[in-house]
């Protein structure tokens, strides 16, 4: 397989060969018209689609981005290994791309990581270390790769990741033809920068929305400051939406692919994941209803009388902890 000498910048082309060289290691995830239900009340006039993505092969799309990078990787480099840090989705992902290729993976977590997460990094075969914080567990991993000569994969940043998170873009556009809006759950922005480059170029029409936590609004603040930033402080439930930072490369294609970015607060994540659960049966992790808690919220009367598209992102939560969050779900009135 010939890459395109295009790869490096967000193409159609870069995107489908980016599709081809990972998707035999992937799901192709569903889709679900989600009409019925207590959702029903809640939405009005909005027809409401979901992209399933939680049912990814490491429970969340994180695969995508990591697959790209690695499945690149010359053989020696593959030999050596990989390593990252990571607050637990990218970990996992990092563990299942070593799985599936064959590739030793260390991987530094945060302390505070879901249980779960911890458990299915290892389950794949990743060797675990633990730091404090998001800096310190960076800094570990890229002494990690300096070591032992690994190869350090970024959790979010670079157009390898960018173009990986496309093909859920690709694989919407596909499945969809008549969308007005996608919306999409912004952590640093790697998602949310991939999928709106390419339904784009698809179709420049289409508005993307991006949805992150008011406790950790790196991208907003980055959009408003006309520069990334850097927050000193993230206070949300959704620790998968919680990084410090966002960067040159994913901030820039949020800024000049996405319609808008908005806020929700944790108890419309809260009362998003109950939703889900109640309606669907789905236990799904806080940073992955953010989409979902937007549509209900913030976005709802934007999006009145249109087709649109939810990505629910990530799975990654413990029982007991999808419990305590979800018994303090506000009781609200539906809105009418």
């Amino acid at each position: 397989m010939q890459q395109p000498s295009s790869a490096i910048g967000h193409t159609l082309e870069a995107v489908a060969f980016t599709a081809q060289l990972i998707c035999p290691h992937l799901h192709r995830t569903p889709n679900l018209h989600w009409r019925h239900g207590g959702v029903q009340e809640r939405l009005g006039p909005i027809d409401l689609h979901l992209k399933l993505e939680l049912f990814q092969v490491s429970g969340s799309f994180k695969a995508r981005g990591v697959l790209s990078n690695v499945c690149r990787l010359s053989a020696d480099a593959r030999a050596r290994g990989i390593t990252g840090f990571s607050s637990g989705n990218h970990a996992v992902a990092l563990a299942y791309a070593g799985q599936a290729l064959g590739i030793p993976v260390k991987v530094a977590m945060i302390e505070t990581a879901n249980p779960a997460r911890r458990e299915r990094a290892r389950r794949y075969g990743a060797e675990l270390v633990f730091a404090p914080d998001a800096a310190s567990a960076k800094a570990t991993a890229e002494a990690i790769a300096a070591e032992s000569g690994m190869t350090f994969v970024h959790p979010f940043e670079g157009p390898f990741s960018t173009l990986g998170t496309g093909t859920l873009g690709l694989e919407i556009h596909e499945d969809f033809n008549e969308l007005d809006a996608v919306v999409i759950a912004i952590g640093a922005g790697s998602l949310a920068g991939g999928v709106s480059a390419t339904l784009k170029l698809c179709r420049p029409e289409i508005e993307v929305f991006g949805v992150e936590p008011m406790g950790s609004d790196v991208m907003r603040r980055s959009l408003d400051a006309g520069e990334p930033v850097t927050l000193t402080q993230m206070r949300t439930i959704a620790d998968s939406l919680a990084p410090p930072f966002t960067g040159p490369h994913t901030f820039a294609l949020c800024r000049d692919n996405l319609t808008d970015v908005v806020t929700i607060d944790d108890d419309a994540m809260r009362e998003a994941m109950r939703l889900v659960y109640d309606d669907l049966r789905l236990v799904v992790e806080p940073g992955g209803v953010a989409a979902i808690a937007g549509v209900l919220g913030p976005l709802r009367s934007r999006l009145a009388g249109k087709r649109v598209l939810a990505i629910v992102c990530g799975s990654n939560i413990d029982l007991p902890m999808f419990a305590n969050i979800t018994e303090r779900a506000p009781s609200r009135p539906p809105a009418l």
